[in-house]
């Protein structure tokens, strides 16, 4: 079965000033696929996110998320994609089920489908006991499952996950990536930034950024056997000695 695209991006660019973050990037991501989006901090993976979910605007080249175009259309993107930040995610001083409620409400669902929907989420994470627990006080990893299971409450068709695994241990990080599986076999697609390279393992295809432009984009078997690489730990040292700039 042909896999639709889901993002198309050509010849995207952004500048600032005379500095260029991201320099002439394209690729596409198919639907329901986990695409990982890798690079060193200072490569200009951020600023890209940022431009595909409508947060920074492009300088030149172009881009649909969801069939809609970044440029024109970026309001009904941020309608059809969820998105979660390793910084901000949650808020700290509302109670579990408040936040379930808030962002249900700014992803515009009906209340009758929030609480219905809310019920089977906090049954699904064996949160039923912290339904009335401060986000604040929650452990950091229930913290992140929490957060991913915000982002994808309304069903998009996309959830951006920027770096959404650290400062969590490895069983937990294991646990928040059999969520993302989840999410990708009920055909949300999955675009993730990461550091640990282990997580690169578990994507479909990854592309790697040196220097704001996109040097590498595979599956992590073909990047391991193009740089005879061991594991993409590997592959990313190969690629990141290229960097030129801070």
């Amino acid at each position: 079965m042909k896999q639709n695209i889901i993002i198309d991006v050509a010849g995207l660019t952004k500048k600032f000033g005379n500095f260029t973050a991201v320099d002439n990037i394209s690729f596409q991501v198919k639907e329901g696929e986990i695409f990982g989006f890798l690079g060193a901090n200072g490569a200009g993976k951020t600023t890209a996110m940022q431009m595909l979910i409508g947060l920074t605007k492009k300088t030149s080249g172009q881009a649909t998320v969801a069939g809609y175009d970044i440029h024109t259309q970026s309001e009904k993107i941020k309608k059809n994609i969820g998105y979660m930040s390793q910084k901000f995610s949650l808020y700290e001083d509302l109670k579990v089920w408040e936040n379930i409620r808030l962002f249900g409400g700014i992803y515009g669902m009906k209340d009758k489908d929030i609480a219905e929907k809310t019920d089977q989420l906090l049954n699904r994470l064996d949160f039923e006991g912290k339904r009335n627990t401060l986000v604040k006080s929650l452990p950091l990893g229930w913290k992140q499952k929490l957060a991913f299971s915000v982002a994808i409450f309304h069903s998009p068709k996309i959830v951006f996950l920027d770096e959404p695994t650290g400062g969590v241990d490895p069983a937990t990080r294991r646990q928040f990536w059999e969520m993302i599986y989840q999410a990708a076999e009920d055909n949300i697609t999955v675009f993730a930034t990461t550091h640990y390279m282990d997580e690169a393992e578990y994507c479909d295809r990854v592309s790697i950024m040196v220097d704001g432009r996109i040097d590498a984009l595979d599956t992590p078997a073909q990047l391991k056997a193009e740089y005879k690489a061991a594991d993409m730990d590997e592959v990313f040292r190969k690629l990141a000695r290229k960097a030129e700039r801070d």
